[in-house]
């Protein structure tokens, strides 16, 4: 993927700020639609394959075995990231941003980890990559008991854009026939192990609304001829994802919707590019472009289209927009409302259940699934004897090691070793809860009064924290895992709740939401059902930060499918001159 970093003397018809999973599909639907569109990404350039992937290399090629040095803490690196893998490692580190070099604000109290990729790709690179389909009740939650703000639009409007995406990015699955969690296009599913097996089929047994099922993930398991014909393979089962794939067997922007963009010749590239504001034309009442602050050299230029789509990360968005003030707008661009940076949202890890699996000593598995396996919210109907309202899912696995951890850490020479490799490997399955966050309008990213970034642009303070609800969520899966641990066969069971652990914070699991909410009503919302700005009718957010509630689903393809129908609406203005 070439670059191109001075273009501010062109126009274009639509600006892109970010390239990961959203700003990958802005680009690829306008340059397939024939408009000249220029893709801003504040990070480096990276090609596809890179050098800078690791997938290729062996756990002993890797600098200092892919571990961390012990320089990284004396030096206070990706302590944040630290917090989430307790052993951080190298092999992809890469691709995250180290806070210190990147800083942002909040309560001592109250701490926020905001993870960040800033490259060509973004996050599309380290994504976990399940992709799960919201239901029906998912969109109308906020509208039926009260919380956050009603989202404008329903299962029903994006139901044909799930399918468009999935068809695209290559989604492996099972047709599992929930209404919940609606099947889509997919290709053959990874097969669960003889111990999630054995869990899933007691649990059928014993309930008639909890179910264990494989992970739906965006890896190629049947390439199509397309998928094949843009340079993409089939997925080794290597679970390397996060180093980068050179096969471009699971779906990012960089081996996907960015190549797609290419070879239609509308795409520019524009890197080490911070987008920190959206320019906005007082006679028009449009927005004009986008004024950037180049990483390198500091110095500031601006670029001129007839569209703005902010697709730079939920949190991302929600800088840039607050930071783009005006006479009309001297708190933030297309902020009448004053909701921006509101109803931050993040799911949560509130409990985590471990188990034995009897009787399987012998059994073994191959390769290494770059998915687990899951169990979908069965609690979207307040039940009898609760105190909460929502739900959440669980996200599994079952894998086979020895009591003492796993075989590469038994201790010894030679025949001892093999011997203890061989004996004594029961299969262990573990299960981590995923909580739906309730919208709090007081959960809000601000600018900060003062604190600046090393290119002058405003550190975004991010206050935001789990309430009643959540807790109370959390110590009722607590009990709801130990159940389905007991009556899927298990042994052995220990459960923690873990929203109780003082590290717990907003952000952990890298699904923040919010910010820069659709809905009905301009008073009390910032998009409208087409991720419209109601107050700008050429800007468009659609990333997490347009999320109205967050579900217990991970979030991506949602984001993908919202982006997709709002370029396709807002390419049939344009054709129509209304835009």
């Amino acid at each position: 993927m070439e670059k191109s970093l001075h273009h501010q003397d062109q126009i274009f018809d639509v600006i892109v700020v970010g390239s990961g999973i959203t700003g990958g599909w802005a680009a690829k639907e306008f340059c397939e639609k024939g408009f000249k569109t220029l893709v801003i990404e504040r990070g480096r350039h990276l090609d596809h394959p890179s050098k800078e992937y690791t997938d290729m290399k062996a756990p002993w090629q890797l600098e200092n075995q892919g571990l961390a040095p012990e320089a990284y803490d004396e030096q206070g690196r990706y302590q944040m990231l630290k917090k989430k893998k307790r052993s951080l490692k190298t092999d992809s580190i890469q691709f995250f941003v180290d806070e210190n070099e990147h800083p942002y604000s909040y309560p001592e109290e109250r701490p926020f980890m905001w993870t960040r990729g800033y490259q060509l790709g973004g996050r599309s690179i380290t994504w976990g990559r399940q992709v799960l389909r919201w239901g029906p009740k998912d969109f109308k939650a906020n509208e039926k008991d009260g919380h956050g703000v009603p989202w404008p639009i329903g299962y029903e409007d994006l139901s044909s854009w799930y399918d468009y995406v999935e068809s695209f990015i290559g989604v492996s699955a099972n047709k599992d026939g929930l209404p919940d969690l609606p099947d889509g296009v997919f290709q053959k599913p990874w097969e669960m192990s003889c111990a999630e097996v054995f869990i899933a089929e007691n649990m059928a047994k014993n309930f008639t609304d909890r179910r264990l099922i494989i992970g739906r993930s965006a890896n190629l398991t049947e390439p199509t001829q397309a998928q094949l014909i843009s340079g993409r393979a089939k997925c080794q089962a290597r679970s390397y994802c996060a180093r980068g794939c050179s096969f471009g067997a699971y779906f990012s922007s960089l081996s996907a919707t960015l190549p797609a963009a290419k070879v239609t010749g509308n795409l520019t590239i524009v890197t080490d590019a911070i987008a920190s504001s959206v320019d906005y034309d007082e006679v028009s009442g449009k927005a004009s472009g986008v004024t950037i602050i180049d990483a390198i050299t500091k110095e500031q230029r601006s670029y001129k289209a007839r569209v703005v789509f902010l697709c730079a990360s939920a949190l991302g968005s929600v800088q840039i927009l607050l930071n783009s003030t005006s006479k009309t707008f001297p708190n933030g661009i297309a902020n009448s409302s004053g909701v921006v940076g509101h109803y931050i949202m993040d799911h949560f890890i509130g409990a985590v259940g471990k188990a034995e699996v009897p009787g399987l000593e012998d059994k073994y598995s191959y390769g290494r699934r770059p998915i687990g396996t899951y169990i979908p919210n069965y609690r979207h109907e307040q039940q009898a004897g609760t105190d909460f309202i929502r739900g959440f899912g669980f996200q599994a696995s079952a894998t086979q090691r020895p009591k003492s951890g796993v075989t590469a850490n038994s201790q010894g020479v030679g025949a001892a070793v093999k011997a203890n490799a061989n004996q004594d490997k029961p299969w262990r399955f573990t299960a981590v809860m995923y909580g739906e966050m309730l919208p709090y309008y007081e959960n809000v990213a601000s600018l900060h009064p003062t604190k600046k970034d090393k290119w002058g642009m405003p550190q975004l303070h991010i206050d935001a924290e789990f309430k009643e609800n959540e807790r109370k969520m959390s110590a009722q899966a607590t009990i709801d895992i130990k159940e389905i641990l007991e009556a899927g066969g298990c042994q052995n069971i220990t459960v923690n709740q873990a929203l109780g652990n003082k590290h717990m914070m907003v952000g952990a699991r890298t699904h923040e939401m919010g910010g820069a909410c659709m809905g009905k009503d301009p008073k009390t919302s910032v998009l409208n059902k087409w991720a419209q700005t109601h107050d700008v009718d050429n800007l468009f957010v659609t990333d997490g930060a347009a999320m109205a509630s967050c579900a217990t689903q991970n979030p991506s393809l949602t984001y993908m499918a919202i982006t997709a129908r709002a370029a396709d609406y807002a390419a049939k203005l344009m054709k129509e001159g209304k835009l």
